[in-house]
């Protein structure tokens, strides 16, 4: 066996040994940290305030000037009032599943490309979507929203891989 064909095979074993780790004792921890904050940088929703979807009734773009940087994302609001509200309780106001869309989940998939103007809060939760299309199916069919949490746990198993896959990749030689 060659030596890269050995390294390789190392990298797997031990990205394979750590995602059973961290998904089997540290699970709620390491899915908090999975926020999607889309392919480049670290904002949250594209940037749109997770209060103003309870307190408006609408997605409403955040700013830059009212953020708040949480489970290693940064958030923006309309207002600092709803900055101040996403401080005190952020849970509340987060999205489901991280911000992944929230039809993916149902189907066991990662979608990163979410529409914040798709949105649903169903019981009091906010659910995104990559599209207005999802989201409405997403409320419409309870069965989606029973299967997303049935497969979020293994979605996150998939986020977990991903990020350790990233992390463990030897340079090009």
């Amino acid at each position: 066996m060659s030596y890269h064909k050995l390294k390789r095979g190392l990298r797997i074993a031990v990205a394979v040994g750590a995602t059973a780790f961290l998904v089997s004792f540290v699970q709620p921890a390491v899915a908090e940290e999975f926020v999607n904050t889309g392919y480049f940088g670290d904002v949250a929703i594209k940037g749109y305030d997770p209060v103003a979807y309870f307190t408006q009734n609408q997605a409403v773009e955040g700013s830059e000037q009212y953020s708040y940087h949480w489970l290693g994302a940064t958030w923006h609001f309309a207002s600092a009032e709803n900055r101040d509200l996403f401080i005190r309780e952020p849970a509340k106001y987060a999205p489901q599943y991280g911000g992944y869309c929230a039809d993916g989940v149902s189907f066991g998939t990662v979608t990163t490309n979410v529409d914040p103007k798709a949105w649903r809060i169903i019981d009091g939760k906010l659910y995104i979507s990559y599209d207005p299309g999802a989201a409405d199916g997403f409320e419409k069919n309870p069965t989606k929203l029973t299967d997303s949490k049935k497969h979020w746990s293994d979605v996150q198993q998939t986020l977990v891989s991903e990020k350790l896959d990233k992390n463990w990749q030897a340079p090009a030689n």
